[in-house]
């Protein structure tokens, strides 16, 4: 989305904010020398690590051409502010840019955040030119940060677009919205399983399920009352439960098979029809 206003400066970043990686001396300094575009996510959370193979991406192809990419590590679940488990995360996501640990979520509301993920795309001398709130306009996306990098050259030769990863992702492509989020603790405390615990047991229609999770162990999946998978949870994280080609309607039993692990939250992504 186009800023309603033309003179929207970068907020500067807290000088005591932690980062993985090699932060800016100041995003004075950074867009001085070419746009930058933040990303705010969170690691665990599903909206926002749907969105970083795209910003990974951008990031491999504009660096050469002068864009800058930072993320800012926003947490949701509690987790999320410790930079050790930030760190090792973020290396289990392959993520190369420098992310900056938000753990008190000032540099979010600077920002003006309201949900995971967020994109601010900022010009050359630190204006606002596009920004995203939430999930899609991928494509729009990547069409201004050409234009900013054709502003600065306008001759240099720049990539087609990239194509969507997944159909979902199609501009103008028919979206059926999935169940609800589910807290199965609560949403500020986790739901501790271990295996001579009851399995979870729920409902839900989408195209796919994720589970947000804490801990060592495996976990058992069970999809429609027949086994799907043993998953290994090696850490704090993000981890696919199960997958399926559209929007579909489905009973996940989650139960535990060896150690201990904590469910923050399960969460759909959305399917097409």
């Amino acid at each position: 989305m186009r800023p309603g206003r033309p003179d929207i400066a970068a907020p500067e970043v807290p000088p005591d904010v932690e980062w993985v990686g090699e932060g800016p001396s100041s995003m004075t300094r950074l867009t001085a020398a070419g746009p930058a575009l933040v990303h705010f996510f969170d690691f665990a959370q599903l909206n926002s690590v749907r969105s970083l193979p795209y910003v990974q991406e951008w990031q491999r192809r504009y660096r050469e051409a002068g864009l800058a990419v930072l993320g800012v590590q926003a947490p949701r679940y509690a987790f999320g502010a410790d930079p050790e488990v930030v760190a090792r995360g973020l290396e289990a996501l392959e993520i190369s840019h420098p992310v900056a640990i938000d753990r008190d979520h000032r540099l979010w509301r600077d920002y003006g955040c309201q949900g995971w993920p967020s994109l601010f795309l900022w010009a050359r001398g630190g204006v606002l030119r596009w920004y995203h709130l939430g999930e899609g306009e991928y494509a729009a996306t990547e069409d201004a940060i050409q234009e900013q990098l054709r502003e600065g050259d306008a001759l240099r030769e720049l990539p087609p677009p990239m194509r969507p990863l997944r159909p979902t992702d199609a501009p103008g492509a028919a979206v059926m919205p999935p169940s609800a989020e589910v807290f199965p603790g609560g949403k500020k405390e986790p739901l501790r399983l271990s295996a001579d615990a009851e399995p979870l047991e729920l409902g839900y229609e989408a195209g796919g399920a994720f589970a947000t999770v804490e801990g060592r162990g495996e976990l058992a999946i069970m999809v429609d009352g027949e086994p799907a998978a043993h998953l290994r949870v090696g850490g704090a994280g993000l981890y696919e439960l199960a997958a399926h080609p559209r929007h579909e309607a489905h009973l996940l039993e989650l139960g535990v098979a060896s150690g201990e692990v904590a469910i923050w939250s399960i969460s759909f992504a959305p399917g097409v029809p």
